[in-house]
């Protein structure tokens, strides 16, 4: 399976500590950075979970409910600025 190269940004002191990471240990930043982002997100893989979750618990399958997951706004909020009809 190809994988895709995709370009990240990062602030210059997080891409020092790249640089001095991948020259140490002897690696590319690339499989620096790799390795971290997939430790960041195996150690906060709960946190993660319950994020899905609850998300998925907001989502009824409405234009309504999508556009205030989006937006942060309660579905009062939204009825507040003219909000959804059933049909949407």
């Amino acid at each position: 399976m190809a994988t895709a190269v995709t370009p990240i940004k990062v602030d210059t002191q997080t891409d020092q500590l790249i640089s001095h990471a991948a020259h140490f240990l002897g690696r590319s930043k690339k499989d620096v950075v790799d390795i971290a982002v997939r430790e960041y997100i195996e150690n906060h893989r709960t946190e993660i979970q319950r994020g899905v979750t609850q998300a998925l618990r907001q989502l009824d399958g409405s234009t309504a409910s999508s556009v205030a997951l989006l937006t942060g706004m309660s579905r009062a909020e939204l009825d507040e600025i003219g909000g959804f009809s059933d049909t949407e």
